[in-house]
């Protein structure tokens, strides 16, 4: 199967390790992207748009990457931090009065973007539907009592971390985030990803594969788990809706391709410079390491760590300043801020992890086998 784009000489390893993906089938339709020092040194796509194989997958195919929304999101609010207009550490009451009932007016902000607010998901139960309502689902959760002490661990806030952060950028700037994203981050950076996509673009979009197996296993899930999974259950179907794509699901439902999230993620790895474009300080990028949670997530049920927005690479990758995050079914975006580094991955052919897959880490890890010489 042809892939086409670019990479430099340096990292033939990289388009080696993507066409193998697609030849052996692991792949479908994919793309990769990565970046050093803000430039592009590996730009590859191949395979197809759709499981029958009668559209392929081109420069501007667009598709659904779940959780790796988050990693743009999480920009998204450091860069109003950095403005001045957000403080990590207050309480989100602060910003949202109502979020303080139900014995959440000491939760700060930071808690919310490390998934250790106690709000993994809604107490009540909703519909898929239910997730275009940005009213409905902000209320609920503003009015709900966390399901564990705030702070003292983290469980995956998989759906409504999005929402949370989502409303506190909305009291701040009185505009929904998708539409901060979009004229503070996207078009300046002339970056391919939508939280709320037109129906224009829809011809663009790849058809999601759904995996085979689902993100939890029933007979073993806890009851937090179970909420997290299944109120509402995610169809992957959706994604093919005109409601999921136009709606603003800031934790899951941003559309684009590995191009256009390395290209905004190299403003956090380049001291929030872009160009001749300095979107935020250095200082504010690198806030993006603060830890703020270790240890067993409650809902991932793995030991990770968290900063604020992604996860804290640690021992895991070749330098110690990297933050990462993945999304339902493989995609997966990193960024190293030690080598001025990043790399994403987006594709259709979903595997059942909800955190990224080993198709990422083998190309990341092509990519880190490169020569230095």
């Amino acid at each position: 199967m042809t892939v086409h784009g670019t990479t430099t000489d340096r990292y033939a390893g990289v388009h080696a390790a993507f066409a193998g993906n697609l030849a052996t089938g692991a792949d479908t339709g994919a793309a990769f992207c990565a970046t050093v020092d803000g430039e592009t040194v590996a730009d590859l796509w191949g395979g197809f748009a759709d499981e029958a194989g009668t559209r392929p997958w081109h420069r501007d195919t667009i598709v659904n990457v779940y959780s790796v929304t988050k990693t743009v999101v999480a920009l998204t609010a450091l860069l109003v931090a950095d403005r001045g207009d957000l403080d990590f550490a207050a309480p989100v009451a602060r910003y949202w009065p109502e979020f303080a009932a139900a014995g959440k007016a000491d939760v700060t902000v930071a808690q919310l973007m490390s998934h250790s607010s106690g709000l993994a998901g809604w107490r009540a139960p909703i519909t898929r539907d239910d997730l275009y309502d940005w009213a409905k689902v902000t209320a609920l959760l503003a009015a709900q009592e966390p399901f564990w002490k705030p702070g003292t661990a983290s469980g995956y806030h998989a759906m409504t971390q999005g929402y949370l952060i989502g409303e506190v950028i909305r009291r701040i700037t009185g505009r929904s985030l998708g539409t901060v994203f979009r004229d503070e981050l996207a078009t300046p950076l002339g970056a391919d990803f939508h939280i709320g996509l037109p129906a224009t673009e829809d011809h663009r979009v790849a058809d999601l594969i759904p995996p085979a197996e689902p993100p939890f296993d029933p007979a073993t899930a806890t009851a937090l788990q179970h909420n997290v999974a299944t109120n509402p259950e995610l169809d992957v179907a959706d994604t093919r809706s005109r409601a999921w794509r136009g709606a603003e699901i800031p934790a899951c439902g941003g559309t684009g391709n590995a191009r256009a999230v390395a290209e905004i993620l190299a403003v956090l790895a380049n001291d929030g410079a872009s160009g001749n474009r300095q979107l935020l300080s250095p200082a504010g990028c690198r806030k993006v390491l603060e830890p703020q949670t270790d240890g067993r997530d409650l809902v991932l049920g793995m030991q990770i760590r968290f900063g604020l927005g992604f996860a804290l690479g640690g021992g895991l990758m070749p330098n110690p300043n990297t933050v990462y995050w993945g999304g339902y079914g493989g995609s997966f975006a990193l960024v190293d801020l030690d080598a001025r580094t990043t790399l994403a991955y987006t594709m259709n052919r979903m595997s059942g992890g909800v955190s990224g897959d080993l198709r990422a880490i083998a190309l990341a890890m092509a990519f880190w086998d490169t020569p230095t010489g």
